[in-house]
């Protein structure tokens, strides 16, 4: 066992392993130091290739802070000359249900901009696959749910799966900043962003990675919902 912050540890746990999976750092005011250290660490005990998992829209000049340090970690991997397999995940779904705050309204400067939801089970089950077969090294994979929904469709579909009236409203940047005040700057940088991201399409790809790999089609967004009910139950009318 070892944690980013033990790089030396990291050596040792990382000895003798060709392919490691390196999932990324809690979110964090900075994060890339502890992603540095991985990767020398990787290097330092001879791993050949890293499978990382990234985020749709990984770019320097992406809107979401941290596509922007998804897209510098990659960089970093592949610079240290390690194989990278990227694995660039979209919005996981079972975090959408809490973008729903306690009077049943998602608000967010998301416009008209859509989300192809993935279930974090799908990610796993690819993440498996590109693990054990080499023929996924040196690749960037976007990878998404089957379907795109806007944040209507999404708010309707959480209302019908949980029985309450759920509703989207759109946001100006302006008031999507006074709704988070007091978080730190970073915490509302990151949060404005992942709207504004998926406003512009940055993180709006629908992919067919998923069912191409593992040969399983991912769920879409209500089937998810049906399948795990505790990320909404807190939703549920009371």
């Amino acid at each position: 066992m070892a944690s980013f912050e033990e790089e030396a540890a990291l050596v040792e746990a990382f000895r003798g392993v060709r392919t490691v999976f390196l999932v990324s750092a809690p979110e964090a005011a900075d994060r890339m130091p502890l992603h540095r250290a991985a990767v020398r660490a990787a290097v330092a005990a001879g791993v050949e290739r890293v499978v990382y998992t990234s985020f749709m829209g990984a770019a320097p000049r992406a809107s979401f802070r941290f596509a922007r340090e998804h897209g510098e970690t990659e960089r970093l991997i592949s610079g240290a000359g390690l194989r990278l397999t990227s694995l660039r995940n979209t919005f996981y779904a079972d975090v959408a249900p809490g973008f729903v705050g306690e009077d049943g309204v998602l608000s967010a400067p998301a416009g008209g901009g859509r989300v192809a939801w993935v279930a974090r089970e799908d990610v796993a089950r690819l993440a498996v696959e590109v693990l054990v077969d080499e023929v996924h090294a040196d690749q960037v994979y976007d990878v998404s749910g089957p379907c795109a929904l806007g944040f209507g469709e999404t708010v309707r579909v959480l209302s019908e799966v949980t029985g309450r009236n759920i509703r989207y409203r759109e946001e100006t940047v302006e008031e999507a900043v006074r709704a988070r005040a007091g978080a730190a700057e970073w915490q509302v940088d990151a949060w404005v962003g992942s709207y504004l991201a998926v406003a512009s399409g940055e993180s709006s790809v629908t992919s067919h990675t998923v069912q191409a790999v593992t040969g399983v089609r991912p769920w879409t967004f209500g089937e998810f919902l049906e399948a795990e009910p505790e990320v909404w139950r807190h939703l549920a009318r009371r």
